[in-house]
């Protein structure tokens, strides 16, 4: 039954194949992340309104995913070199505050760097690890 399997769909699965492996992303997206986009995507204007329509969905979810992959790492005991320990009732909001001001603080240091190191030295700055 294999061989017939293969002898059908051989072509279509070559095809998926090289389809898949042409339109395949060379680089990883997150990467793309310098922490100047990621402190424009996060910033609001005077007036509390994003710069970038849904840009705060956008910047939460970077934050939330490092935060994840952060208690992924310590659930497997690696320690991480840069740790905090976010209390419960931490809300999504507080921690987007957190980042801008540490981004518009250090802008010079992270502005041209990947986005994700900027995020755990301004949550260990605020939830340090006891």
């Amino acid at each position: 039954m294999t061989a017939n399997f293969l002898k059908t769909f051989r072509q279509p699965i070559i095809f998926a194949v090289l389809l898949f492996i042409t339109f395949m992303p060379s680089t990883s997206y997150a990467a793309r992340f310098s922490g100047a986009y990621l402190l424009y995507v996060c910033s609001s204007d005077g007036t509390g309104r994003e710069l970038v329509e849904g840009g705060h969905g956008v910047c939460q979810s970077y934050i939330a995913g490092i935060v994840d992959y952060h208690t992924l790492i310590k659930s497997l005991g690696t320690a991480p070199s840069v740790d905090f320990c976010l209390s419960k009732d931490v809300t999504m909001n507080e921690l987007q505050r957190i980042v801008v001001n540490y981004l518009r603080l250090n802008r010079s240091q992270h502005e041209d760097f990947i986005a994700a190191p900027a995020i755990g030295l301004a949550l260990h700055n605020v939830y340090p690890c006891q």
